[in-house]
């Protein structure tokens, strides 16, 4: 697949890691930072979403996704497991829980500029000024957990490359994703793109189910925030490992 993503927020929590262990499949670990957990709640947007070398698909070529993910490891390679994804094509999702294996769920999302803008420069072609986003997610996959997301969040400095080893490199700059089938083997796709164009940012989160309808407490101190205005991604077939 071929994909291009925009307008991402990166916002996370650490968190205890015995819940996140327990919804692992057999041949995963779960990957520390110092000792901590993480658990991300990712709303962003796609475009350009195709099988490589085909035309995309009309109605599952450009659509909002909110994802909730940890971090994982399988011996040596590091990836990132979702506890689920929602996004609005309903064809993308069945296709995506059919072939690889994920926890999509339908859902009505609404992703748009807020008409705010701080006029930092995000390093993109044009070299605009970077906008705020408003932000609304609802599921509404019958007989899934109920689940929502509602809120604000723009950029509030220009682009800083994460530092390798640093926890801004460990949260975002992951280059597999992992899920399990109905067997329960485990299958890794891996991910290809340059490295994220982070920027700092802010938020303001007046409703956020999506970790609770996982099992996962969030603290309530303030989540560690990173916005990144747009990324070219491949994604590779999965296979079992």
């Amino acid at each position: 697949m071929v994909q291009r993503w925009h307008d991402v927020l990166f916002a996370h929590w650490p968190v205890d890691p015995a819940p996140l262990r327990a919804l692992l499949p057999t041949g995963l670990a779960l990957d520390l930072f110092d000792g901590a957990a993480w658990l991300g709640v990712v709303p962003f947007r796609m475009t350009g979403v195709r099988v490589a070398r085909l035309p995309p698909v009309p109605g599952t070529h450009a659509f909002p996704e909110l994802n909730v993910r940890t971090y994982v490891r399988h011996g040596e390679r590091a990836g990132v497991w979702f506890l689920s994804l929602d996004a609005t094509s309903r064809i993308a999702v069945a296709a995506a829980r059919r072939w690889f294996h994920l926890p999509y769920y339908r859902a009505r999302i609404t992703c748009e500029d807020d008409g705010t803008a701080d006029g930092v420069r995000d390093g993109s072609a044009g070299g605009r000024a970077d906008t705020g986003i408003r932000y609304r997610c609802r599921r509404t996959h019958k007989g899934a957990p109920a689940a929502e997301f509602v809120g604000r969040y723009r950029p509030t400095g220009p682009v800083v490359p994460s530092v390798p080893g640093s926890l801004d490199s460990f949260l975002t700059e992951r280059y597999s994703l992992f899920a399990a089938n109905n067997a329960g083997d485990v299958l890794r796709g891996d991910v290809e793109h340059v490295p994220w164009p982070l920027q700092p940012a802010e938020a303001e989160i007046e409703v956020n189910t999506m970790a609770a309808a996982a099992g996962i407490g969030l603290p309530e101190a303030p989540p560690l925030l990173h916005f990144s205005r747009r990324l070219d991604v491949d994604i590779l077939a999965p296979r079992r490992v």
